[in-house]
């Protein structure tokens, strides 16, 4: 099967009314990226789906081909921001030689900061909407529980061996986390370092010395480097 062949089912689906309009692979990244865009620039509860078909370039029946309901969009959008860190997770878990606990969540902090900051929008300022409190977002909330879980398993490794107060071990996840506070920041080195910055900071409160850091940093470039294995 030829390089057009694989477009062409890739874009299988229902017509739109014009040539594309967003980025994407397929109309479903089409329709997230439009609503991605409108959810956080217009609000969630002034978007229509009606809105989302029309900046996608679709019928407003053909976006429920896709999608059910709006908080289905939601919930997808919201998704992308903690499905890839999950995922690393098991890499981390995979690395060899085995990581020790601040570089686990040294690793972490860095990797799941830049997924926080590279989107085209800043997704995790959603997770302020209070329609997030809805049930049928629930999926989303139990993809955040199980990496925050994950961040205090790591927390917990390094003050163990700091002796720090344990209750300090939930700290990095919250600190990750507010660099949705920072999204609009200009890009430049300042920006693409934030991540890294952040994944210091959370290290230091937890008593890691600044001694340490240097070597932190490397070895986390090393991890994040290696392709995830598909």
């Amino acid at each position: 099967m030829g390089h057009d062949d694989t477009m062409s089912l890739a874009r299988a689906g229902r017509p739109r009314l014009h040539t594309q309009r967003r980025p994407g692979l397929t109309a479903r990244d089409e329709i997230l990226d439009a609503a991605g865009e409108l959810f956080t620039t217009v609000g969630y509860a002034a978007t229509s789906t009606r809105t989302i078909a029309e900046w996608v370039g679709i019928r407003q029946a053909s976006l429920y081909h896709y999608f059910k309901t709006k908080d289905d969009i939601l919930c997808a959008l919201l998704n992308q921001t903690v499905t890839p860190s999950l995922r690393f997770v098991g890499r981390l878990a995979d690395t060899h030689p085995a990581l020790s606990a601040p570089e686990r969540l040294h690793a972490l902090a860095a990797f799941d900061g830049e997924q926080l900051l590279s989107g085209r929008w800043n997704l995790g300022a959603l997770y302020l909407l209070p329609e997030l409190r809805d049930s049928r977002l629930e999926p989303f909330w139990s993809d955040r529980e199980r990496l925050r879980l994950h961040y205090l398993e790591c927390g917990r490794g390094v003050v163990a061996q700091t002796g720090v107060n344990e209750v300090a071990a939930g700290l990095p996840f919250h600190l990750v986390e507010s660099l949705v506070n920072m999204w609009a920041m200009p890009p430049g080195p300042g920006r693409v370092e934030l991540p890294l910055h952040v994944a210091d900071a959370c290290v230091r409160i937890l008593g890691v010395p600044d001694a340490e850091i240097a070597a932190l940093r490397e070895r986390t470039g090393e991890v994040i480097s290696v392709p995830a294995v598909r």
